[in-house]
C-alpha cells in the first residue's frame, strides 16, 4: 500500500535540503587557508597563555587552568562572531557599518566617564564580572567606516581617493582617535594611525596627502613629547626603548626581561611549561602584551618563527582578498584590516625583541583578552564575507579556475 505525501511537506523538505546544500557550498568557498592560520594562532595562544599563568597563583587564585579556560571561551565566541559576519549578506554589512561605528564611539565615551584605569590608561569598561576594551573594537569600526565613506562616494568613478574623500575619511577617524588619546592609550593610537594611513593609501589618496600626513604625524609626536602632553611613564618607555640599560630596574625592566626570555629559548626552546623566566614570573604582563616571549623561551626560534609565519599567512590572504575584491568597499576594508594586523603584530613582536617601544598592544589572536580576540575575529569574518562575495560575483565567473 502506497503512502501519500502531502505536497506541503515535500516542498518544505526540498526547501530544507536546498538551504543545507547552499550552506555547504558557501562553506566550501571560504578561504580555508586564512581560517586555518587564524585558528592555529588562537590555539597556540591558549597554550602560551596557560604556560604563562600556570605558576601565577596571584593571578589565577590557585586554579592553574583559569586563564587558559577563559581564553578558550574567548576563542569559541570569536569564531561564532566570525561565522556570523561571514554569513551576513554584504548589503547588511554596509547598512550596519554606521551602527558599529556609533557603538564604538559611545563605548570610548563611556570609558572616559566610567572606565577603569589599568597601567596608567583609562581604557576598560567593567560590566559585571566582564571587562571590555572599546578601543580594540574601534580599530575595526574606523576601517569599515572609512571604507564605507569612500565607497559611497567613489563607486562608479575611476578616481577614488580625491581630496574630499580623504577629508571625509579623516573625519571618520578623528572622533575615535581623539577619544583614544584622551585615555591616554598611546599603543592603540599608534596602531590606529598606521591603519588609517594604510586605508588612505589603498583608497588612492594623492602622494601629497600621504606625505603631509606622515610629516604632520612626526611633528605632532615631537610636540607631544616637548610640551609635556605625554605622561612621564610614557616618555620613560621611549627612553628605555632607545637604551634599556638606562633604567634596568625601572622603565627598562620589561624590555630587558623580555629579551632575556627570548634569548633563553635558543633554536628549539626549553620546552612548553619549562621556561625559566616564565616560571619565575620575571616578565610582566606575559600572558597579554608579552606572550610572544613565552613562545621564544619555551618553543625557541622554531616556535617563534611559526607564529610569525602564521601571521604572515593572515596578511597574505587579507591582501589577496583586497586585490581580488569586486568593489571599492571590499578592497579598502580588506587592505585596512591587513594594515591593522600587520602593524600591530610588528609593534608587539618588536617590543618583545627590544626593537620597538613598549606601548601595550596585544599580539593578534595570541595574546590573552576577549576584546582583542573578538575584534580580530570580526575582522576575519569581514574578510571571509568579502572573499565569498568575490567568489560568487560576476568577476568570479570570468576568472579561470585554480
Amino acid at each position: 500500500m502506497s503512502v501519500m505525501t502531502r505536497p506541503g511537506a515535500t516542498t518544505a523538505a526540498r526547501s530544507r535540503r536546498t538551504t543545507s546544500e547552499t550552506w555547504v557550498a558557501r562553506a566550501r568557498e571560504l578561504d580555508w587557508v586564512l581560517l586555518g592560520a587564524v585558528l592555529v594562532l588562537g590555539l597556540l595562544g591558549c597554550l602560551l597563555v596557560w604556560s604563562a599563568t600556570v605558576e601565577r597563583d596571584d593571578l589565577t587564585g590557585g586554579d592553574p587552568r583559569a586563564f587558559m579556560a577563559k581564553q578558550v571561551v574567548n576563542l569559541v565566541i570569536g569564531v561564532g562572531l566570525m561565522a556570523a559576519v561571514a554569513a551576513t549578506d554584504h548589503r547588511w554589512v554596509r547598512i550596519l557599518a554606521p551602527v558599529g561605528y556609533l557603538l564604538a564611539v559611545v563605548g570610548l565615551v563611556l570609558v572616559l566617564t566610567m572606565g577603569t584605569t589599568v597601567n596608567g590608561s583609562q581604557s576598560w569598561l567593567m560590566i559585571g564580572g566582564l571587562s571590555l576594551q572599546p578601543s580594540e573594537l574601534a580599530k575595526l569600526a574606523v576601517v569599515v567606516g572609512m571604507a564605507l565613506v569612500v565607497a559611497e562616494r567613489s563607486e562608479g568613478r575611476r578616481d577614488p581617493g580625491g581630496s574630499v574623500d580623504v577629508v571625509l575619511m579623516l573625519c571618520v577617524a578623528a572622533a575615535p582617535a581623539v577619544l583614544i588619546l584622551a585615555q591616554p592609550d598611546l599603543g592603540t593610537m599608534l596602531v590606529l594611525s598606521a591603519t588609517v594611513f594604510g586605508v588612505l593609501a589603498a583608497s588612492g589618496a594623492h602622494r601629497g596627502w600621504l606625505g603631509g600626513l606622515a610629516g604632520g604625524g612626526v611633528l605632532l609626536a615631537a610636540f607631544a613629547v616637548m610640551s609635556g602632553f605625554l605622561k612621564e611613564y610614557q616618555v620613560d618607555r621611549f627612553l628605555a626603548f632607545t637604551n634599556p640599560d638606562l633604567d634596568p630596574r625601572g622603565a627598562g625592566y620589561n624590555v630587558e626581561q623580555a629579551r632575556i626570555a627570548v634569548g633563553n629559548g635558543g633554536l628549539f626552546g626549553q620546552g612548553l611549561f619549562d621556561g625559566s623566566q616564565t616560571r619565575s614570573g620575571f616578565v610582566p604582563e606575559q600572558h597579554t602584551d608579552f606572550v610572544f616571549t613565552v613562545a621564544g623561551e619555551e618553543l625557541g626560534l622554531v616556535g617563534a618563527a611559526l607564529i610569525v609565519a602564521l601571521l604572515g599567512v593572515v596578511l597574505w590572504r587579507a591582501l589577496r582578498i583586497a586585490t581580488r575584491a569586486d568593489d571599492v568597499f571590499g578592497r579598502i576594508a580588506a587592505a585596512g584590516i591587513a594594515c591593522w594586523f600587520g602593524f600591530q603584530a610588528f609593534q608587539n613582536i618588536g617590543m618583545c625583541l627590544g626593537i620597538m617601544p613598549v606601548t601595550g598592544v596585544p599580539l593578534p589572536f595570541v595574546s590573552y583578552g576577549g576584546s582583542s580576540m573578538f575584534a580580530g575575529m570580526l575582522a576575519v569574518g569581514l574578510l571571509q564575507n568579502i572573499h565569498l562575495r568575490t567568489r560568487s560575483g560576476p568577476a568570479a565567473r570570468l576568472r579561470p579556475a585554480r
